[in-house]
């Protein structure tokens, strides 16, 4: 019986289907359907093809036929598979992700799969859906509805801009001794005591502490840093009044930076952290004396991130009081340690974000 698919191949493509067999670079299937064309080139028969490279004389034949049909494209490459027809089309598919991006039931706090998938089903987008179909849905358009994060969310104006380059500008400065840059900021701390003698580690077995604890109340971390000078101090005290904010400012100018003309301290926006908190402290004489040596810097409301104090402050809670502390005591001791060998060490706070960053990266911030 004659072939009813001819092969005759051009000196072209004989030369990219010699090339493509003799790299072995391309996947097996595509190799053979090669290695099929050029024996039939050469006038060699289905059963002849099939079992010079084994494979069945109906791939010979259909190989054949799918060249003269389609060019070798055709013939080398696999046919597009139809697939199944997926569950929800485009209309449902964006109503089922508008419905996970809007607020859950009234006494639900977020939406479950099958709370969604009852939601599209009640409002008729579908007859039935399950779960795992709404849940393949909403992954595959990054949607997690189970998923919240806290986040300040800041009041965005003129204001805000000029105070962030207010600081940014700070920063950018060159270290100078006579006029440090002073982070400064508070952190309130839980004073938690065990109610068990915790049992220590083991090969094998980690430290092991009762889940039942005692609350001692609590303390306040004043944290003053100089992140060009690698140097800070941490302060504990019992609350955050007007008065302990004057007397940390009184510390910053007499006893940590007795010798600088003047201090820029860069700091929140706090109702203690005002001027008039000194004269509520001290005689006037002595208020005017260590303003005139201090200059305020404040970060704008909701942007606690352009104050560098909140990453000591994470490194603080990161490293030394991430655990159970009982007592003031205890806590100061810990924390000087802590203390030392971080000014020991100098360690600084490299700041890279300037004001020409964020005139581009945050440029929705701009007035317009």
């Amino acid at each position: 019986m004659g072939k009813k698919y001819i092969i005759n191949l051009s000196d072209e493509e004989r030369g990219e289907l010699s090339e493509l067999t003799n790299k072995g670079k391309t996947g097996a299937r595509k190799l053979k359907r090669a290695q099929i064309l050029l024996l039939a080139d050469e006038g060699k028969t289905d059963r002849e093809i099939a079992e010079n490279i084994h494979v069945g004389v109906s791939t010979a034949e259909r190989t054949r036929r799918r060249f003269v049909e389609g060019g070798s494209e055709n013939a080398l490459n696999e046919r597009r598979r139809p697939g199944k027809k997926p569950l929800l089309n485009g209309r449902q598919e964006a109503i089922l992700i508008a419905e996970a991006c809007s607020d859950p039931p009234e006494g639900r706090s977020k939406w479950t799969m099958q709370l969604l998938a009852d939601r599209i089903v009640e409002l008729g987008v579908v007859g039935s859906i399950s779960d795992d179909t709404v849940l393949r849905t909403l992954k595959k358009n990054d949607i997690k509805p189970w998923q919240k994060k806290q986040w300040c969310i800041p009041e965005v104006g003129p204001e805000y801009v000029c105070r962030m380059e207010d600081v940014l500008d700070l920063y950018e400065e060159p270290y100078d001794a006579a006029y440090p840059c002073v982070c400064f900021d508070e952190k309130l701390c839980q004073l938690i005591g065990e109610t068990r003698i915790p049992l220590p580690r083991e090969a094998g077995k980690p430290l092991r502490y009762d889940y039942e604890y005692e609350r001692n109340g609590t303390a306040n971390l004043f944290i003053i840093l100089e992140p060009a000078a690698g140097q800070r101090r941490v302060i504990v005290t019992q609350r955050r009044t007007k008065m302990d904010f004057a007397d940390m400012m009184k510390l910053i100018t007499d006893e940590l930076y007795p010798d600088a003309v003047k201090i820029r301290i860069v700091m929140d926006n706090l109702n203690t952290h005002t001027p008039s908190s000194l004269y509520e402290r001290f005689e006037p004489g002595e208020a005017r004396r260590i303003l005139r040596r201090l200059e305020f810097h404040y970060t704008p409301k909701h942007a606690s991130w352009l104050n560098m104090a909140e990453i000591e402050i994470s490194v603080l809670s990161g490293q030394c009081i991430d655990r159970r502390i009982g007592d003031t005591e205890t806590l100061k001791r810990e924390i000087s340690a802590w203390e030392k060998k971080r000014n020991e060490k100098s360690a600084k706070v490299i700041w890279r974000f300037t004001n020409t960053d964020a005139r581009v990266k945050l440029k929705r911030l701009y007035p317009s």
